[in-house]
């Protein structure tokens, strides 16, 4: 029998494959094929290396922000823990199971609630960092005569994205203060959020964790794009890298396969390359990407199996 959840696998892993598809005969996939089989290994390696200080970053960003909110995780466990997150990331559909078996994993200290909240405000924390870097990057462009044309789409999407970011920020802090559970409920969230990651005994920490991540996240993807044979300047690295990376938040294919393809073949030509080289860019940081989160294997076989049985029980 087929359950919803096996149907959504499946319907992820359809989409992911059709739109890799589609892409490969449209932008030339044999070529960009080429492109990548001749990368440069050098630039490659350095890319993992990249990929692999942003994950130690992300981990004690993870480490700090659960510290404000009651939990103690050693700094070993925390990297161990964040690695194995990620290898379930990118083998299942949706891109968040593993951060929600972390959050599991994480709660017998100060319970499921501020565990979901301490991995939700990590993660959130990155992507605000990496949304005003994208901010600061397309005004200086707008601003600034000569360099790269962004397209009219782009700064609409970039001004409309960070409108409704303001708008729901608006909404969520008029509605903390009633009394209704819901209400109290929105303005713990806040509290909570405010007390792990905006208050100014914390706020410096978050934000050089979260500019590291970005800028790390941003190179290796630029590191990916130069092994197979395009430079990207880095005008293009601060707007249009985070525009191809925001679509791996959309869930609905596995860890953003297919739509990442296609953003960035969709996007490479507005500093001048070509779809084709954008393709087998973005195909070049997925693989250095997965190849980066394989210590999570390692993490999974070393387990103990009194903790392997807990957290099936508690997924179970």
């Amino acid at each position: 029998m087929v359950t919803r959840k096996r149907l959504f696998m499946i319907l992820r892993l359809s989409v992911t494959l059709i739109i890799l598809a589609l892409l490969w005969q449209a932008v030339d996939g044999q070529a960009a094929l080429d492109l990548l089989l001749r990368a440069d290994p050098l630039w490659l390696v350095a890319g993992v290396i990249t990929l692999t200080a942003q994950t130690v970053l992300s981990a004690l960003r993870w480490r700090l922000t659960a510290n404000r909110l009651g939990q103690t995780i050693a700094v070993g466990h925390a990297l161990r823990e964040y690695y194995l997150s990620q290898i379930v990331n990118q083998s299942l559909p949706g891109g968040v199971l593993g951060d929600a078996g972390r959050a599991v994993r994480a709660r017998h200290e100060a319970g499921l609630k501020r565990s979901g909240q301490a991995v939700m405000f990590e993660r959130l924390a990155g992507q605000l960092a990496l949304f005003v870097v994208t901010c600061l990057a397309v005004a200086i462009v707008w601003l600034s005569p000569g360099g790269i044309t962004l397209p009219d789409w782009v700064l609409r999407l970039v001004a409309l994205t960070g409108l409704a970011m303001l708008v729901l920020l608006g909404g969520l802090s008029a509605l903390s203060g009633g009394t209704t559970a819901t209400q109290r409920q929105i303005g713990d969230w806040l509290s909570a959020f405010r007390l792990a990651v905006l208050s100014p005994s914390v706020l410096p920490r978050q934000a050089m964790l979260s500019i590291g991540t970005t800028a790390l996240n941003l190179s290796a993807f630029a590191l990916c794009a130069r092994a197979t044979g395009t430079v990207m300047p880095v005008t293009a690295v601060l707007i249009v890298v985070p525009l191809i990376l925001f679509t791996m938040l959309i869930p609905v294919s596995i860890s953003g396969w297919g739509l990442r393809e296609g953003a960035a073949a969709t996007l490479f030509p507005v500093f001048g390359a070509t779809a084709t080289e954008g393709f087998a860019a973005s195909l070049a940081f997925g693989l250095m990407f997965l190849l980066s989160t394989l210590p999570g294997l390692l993490v999974l076989l070393v387990r103990q199996p009194a903790d392997v049985t807990k957290t099936d029980s508690v997924s179970g």
